[in-house]
């Protein structure tokens, strides 16, 4: 079967191709980070900017960080890739066009920098992850004994999204290109301030900078906060088979979602930019209610069915969540421990985004699997459960079911086994800490007080916070004694 690429491109049925012509968009953003949420999100608004407005120079050209495997098979295709949305109901496949360039940073610095300073770019777009920040997530510093930090202030060439973005902001200043905006599109709270608080202390690390490039930064750069959120699980081979039935081409880079999509994004934003406001963009002066309810509410619950789970033996969150249980579980901990903490927007219904949520959670069409969304959860979980559990506990209330999902987490790194026996291995970067730590902890006593000294994670107040150990030492006494719904029944028991 023949590949999904420029040359093929006009062979689709029209359903299937894009409301613009590929050939016909330069290039106007640049994106860090080429992950399927990307090309799930963000590429699809902008090339629904492009279809609206007429206007062909907001082109995407994306660079992968880690790896260059997405890109290379996404610059195989000449950028392009199908959207799949769908529901137990209903699906549908098309080809975005918005991608024309996907290089891997690694290999191709010079063409990122000069990308980063042309004037026809006015917006870079970041889902680089939040562990792509090089940041301390408990205090949102920067890591300044980070040794790729380092060697990128130091003048190396930058491998570190932090030192590509400073090298091509100090190329742009000297070529005089004009203001751009950077907007991160990851889930940390406050996260165009803290990319801009982290480029702020990247330039007061020892290294070269062109003198007055802080200052430039700070009349030329604009860093707003957004909240994006879409469901995008990782392609299985079933979808991509499905997507080259459909389309009659083979697609190596297909993306699957949900019919839902939301992007806010703050006002403070420099000119030139498409109109995103046009296709369903929300521009407002605060994103911190936005965030906080998207974190809290929906990122905290996928981690809470991800973790229980996965111990439990599930391997779709689909799954886990039909589980009467789990669901009830779900529900409570949005109700008892999340709503108090959260200001909501204006014009949000509680329970109806609740509900909203579990019946995004519930599509079995995802196959989201807990695994997946298990991963690096030392960079997920401060944003995601501690300040959940921070505020209750300032507020005199027992955070019992966020304190479980605590728990859960140290059981899934640290014995890495369901209660089948089969075994598993979550990815993250404080795993190999955090099992240091445990070593030779045998009471839930020892191993709540030896988990609540990774500071990296939990900070200083929270680490010492006595309640918590408390109620970590009891979810673990739980956990290590009883199945994971028991002891999701005798918490909803009391």
């Amino acid at each position: 079967m023949a590949s999904l690429s420029l040359s093929t491109y006009d062979t689709l049925a029209s359903e299937h191709q894009s409301p613009v012509d590929p050939r016909e968009l330069t290039i106007g953003v640049v994106h860090l980070g080429v992950g399927g949420f990307n090309r799930g999100h963000q590429l699809a608004y902008l090339e629904r900017a492009a279809a609206a407005s007429g206007q062909h120079h907001f082109g995407v050209s994306a660079y992968s960080e880690r790896s260059a495997d997405a890109s290379d098979v996404l610059s195989a295709q000449d950028g392009l890739y199908s959207l799949r949305v769908a529901t137990a109901e209903h699906s549908a496949i098309t080809v975005i066009a918005s991608l024309r360039e996907a290089h891997f940073a690694q290999r191709d610095n010079d063409r990122l920098i000069e990308q980063l300073s042309d004037p026809a770019v006015r917006l870079v777009t970041l889902t680089v992850t939040e562990k792509g920040y090089r940041h301390d997530p408990a205090t949102r510093r920067l890591r300044r004994d980070d040794e790729g930090v380092l060697a990128d202030a130091a003048g190396a060439p930058p491998a570190t999204v932090l030192g590509q973005l400073v090298r091509g902001l100090e190329a742009r200043r000297r070529r005089d290109a004009g203001p751009i905006t950077i907007a991160s599109c990851d889930n940390l709270p406050a996260n165009g301030a803290v990319l801009a608080g982290l480029i702020a202390e990247f330039l007061q690390l020892p290294g070269r900078f062109d003198e007055g490039l802080a200052d430039y930064i700070d009349t030329q750069v604009f860093f707003p906060c957004s909240m994006v959120d879409r469901i995008v699980p990782a392609a299985t081979d079933e979808h991509r088979r499905l997507v080259a039935e459909v389309l009659g081409v083979d697609d190596r880079a297909p993306v699957l979602t949900e019919p839902f999509t939301q992007w806010v994004l703050e006002q403070r934003l420099g000119p030139g930019l498409p109109d995103l406001a046009a296709v369903g963009v929300e521009i407002v002066g605060d994103v911190a209610p936005y965030e906080t309810l998207k974190l809290r509410a929906l990122n905290g619950t996928h981690s809470a069915i991800a973790y229980l789970g996965l111990l439990a033996g599930y391997d779709e969150i689909a799954a886990a969540l039909a589980n009467e249980a789990i669901a009830r579980f779900s529900r409570a901990f949005i109700d008892e421990e999340v709503e108090p903490t959260l200001a909501l927007p204006a014009g949000v219904d509680f329970a109806s985004y609740r509900d909203e949520v579990l019946e995004r959670f519930a599509n079995p069409l995802l196959g989201y699997r807990t695994l997946q969304v298990a991963g690096d959860g030392s960079q997920k979980l401060p944003q995601r459960i501690l300040g959940t559990v921070a505020e209750r506990l300032a507020a005199g209330a027992t955070p019992r079911r966020s304190t479980l999902v605590l728990a859960a987490y140290l059981k899934a790194i640290t014995e890495g086994r369901d209660e089948n026996d089969r075994p598993f291995s979550v990815s993250d970067p404080l795993a190999g800490t955090i099992r240091e730590r445990l070593a030779g902890a045998h009471t839930p006593g020892e191993r709540a007080e030896r988990f609540l000294s990774v500071r990296e994670l939990f900070g200083t107040e929270l680490g010492d916070d006595e309640r918590l150990r408390g109620l970590l030492t009891e979810s673990i006494a739980a956990l290590g004694s009883a199945p994971v719904l028991a002891v999701l029944a005798d918490i909803d028991g009391r």
